[in-house]
């Protein structure tokens, strides 16, 4: 069984991600593309999720909206649930390559979700060259975040290739779920009938006063000390407008293009360490150098460039979402790449210390408040002042079956939300995969991206020695 705690009302992160895919620009879906050394047993790939429905009853649920969006989503049951609309099967044509995987992928990934369903899908995808399969994994940010998907593939991955496993699930746990399920709806709607009842964390008179003083500043001076104060909590939040940096990438579309490069383990960590900082930093400088190394190839260098890292906030009573984004100013100027690696380092621990008081649950309790146009266009601005986005997430260090396949390389596919690009690394087996996920009017030539990647990760890890 999973250890993620679950709650049926979405936190106000969650609120506020769910919100924003008023603009699609700014959708949180995330996946996993996942190379496979064969096809898997797709009927028992199947009865595997469907178990895995059981021990985690978000898997059964979709979302449902509060009246007049005046709190939180609920998490209700889905009555019609049918495993089938979740794990799907399909074959790429012929020659079968990375590309047309990775292509195909960038779509499924970008299809938004039937909002009338559970949140997440599997794809089996045959065909791929050398007798491969791969599986693109896709979650909606509100159901996990990166660390918490690890948890929930650990429900469908085993250890060894032939593990013994049940085919079929229990009659008698799908009804004792079914049971379980209802009982969350119930819970479901007292909670909507709290939020009517007491209001929303703070007082509705003052989210309106805030909504009033958004409106008109003017008003400061007569509001209240708790309206004021969060007034000025909001202004605070949101008066970083400085533009992002790039003179490349200041195009967006919905169009995306996803690559993949990957980094030995081993040498990456050791020359991190060499260097007396940590795989996050290193990851960091790798991301930097290829930035760096994309523009001086386009003849046109950058001092600086700002990123935003996500950083977990995990504890044992998280529930399934648990980070907070830092953002910060990258070197981009052309420089040994360990002076690059000791400049970040500092700029992350500047970073990090700056924004200490920074939540974004309290960001999100406060938006809450607040009407969802307006948060989309806030949002879009806050966007606007990022050039490209990292996340790095842990995953298994030894080698993980499928059905009866073995996983070759886990490349996660990180949301883009109004950047240029985003760059996540998921560990496994020895090696780090990082899936570039890009903004194909912003990152005009990918392939130099991906090669300026490679380089920097080759760069880096001849430091190790």
């Amino acid at each position: 069984m999973s250890d993620i705690v679950y709650d049926s009302k979405m936190s106000d992160a969650e609120g506020l991600m769910w919100r924003l895919e008023k603009d699609p620009q700014l959708s949180s879906t995330f996946g996993t593309v996942t190379l496979l050394d064969r096809a898997p047993d797709f009927a028992l790939f199947t009865a595997r999720l469907l178990r895995a429905t059981l021990a985690m009853p978000r898997l059964r649920q979709r979302v449902q909206t509060a009246p007049g969006n005046i709190g939180a989503p609920t998490w209700v049951n889905d009555s019609d649930f049918d495993i089938n609309m979740h794990v799907r099967r399909i074959a790429l044509p012929k020659p079968g390559t990375e590309r047309q995987l990775f292509d195909l992928a960038s779509l499924i990934c970008a299809d938004p979700f039937d909002r009338s369903r559970p949140l997440w899908q599997f794809t089996v995808i045959e065909g791929l060259k050398g007798n491969r399969a791969a599986i693109v994994q896709k979650l909606h940010h509100t159901i996990a975040d990166g660390e918490s998907g690890v948890q929930l593939s650990l429900e469908y991955l085993d250890f060894e290739r032939d593990a013994v496993q049940p085919i079929t699930a229990n009659p008698d746990e799908i009804d004792s779920a079914r049971e379980d399920l209802r009982d969350a709806d119930t819970k479901a709607a007292d909670a909507v009938r709290d939020v009517l009842a007491s209001g929303l964390r703070f007082p509705l008179e003052v989210a309106k006063q805030v909504k009033e003083l958004l409106a008109d500043p003017g008003q400061l001076p007569d509001a209240s000390n708790a309206a004021a104060d969060t007034f000025r909590g909001i202004v605070s939040q949101l008066s970083d407008t400085e533009a992002a940096h790039s003179p490349l990438w200041t195009d967006r579309s919905a169009r995306r293009r996803i690559e993949h490069a990957t980094a030995p383990f081993d040498d990456t960590k050791a020359a991190a360490t060499a260097l007396g900082g940590t795989l996050n930093t290193a990851f960091m400088t790798i991301a930097t150098e290829a930035a760096s190394r994309y523009h001086v190839a386009l003849d046109a260098p950058v001092d600086f460039l700002r990123s935003s890292m996500a950083t977990s906030t995990r504890t044992e009573a998280s529930g399934a979402n648990a980070f907070s984004l830092v953002r910060l100013l990258v070197p981009t100027s052309e420089m040994p790449i360990d002076e690059r690696f000791r400049a970040i380092q500092n700029a992350t621990a500047h970073a990090i210390e700056d924004s200490s008081n920074t939540s974004l649950d309290a960001l999100a309790a406060l938006a809450s408040a607040m009407p969802t146009s307006l948060i989309t266009r806030l949002a879009r601005q806050q966007a606007q002042t990022v050039d490209f986005a990292t996340s790095n997430v842990r995953g298994a260090p030894v080698p993980l079956y499928v059905a009866g396949a073995r996983l070759l390389h886990n490349i996660p596919i990180g949301p883009l939300s109004g950047v240029a690009f985003n760059l996540t690394l998921l560990s496994y087996d020895g090696h780090l995969d990082m899936g570039l996920n890009t903004d194909a009017a912003a990152v005009t030539e990918p392939e130099l991206l991906r090669a300026c990647l490679t380089d920097s990760i080759a760069a880096f890890t001849a430091l190790a020695g």
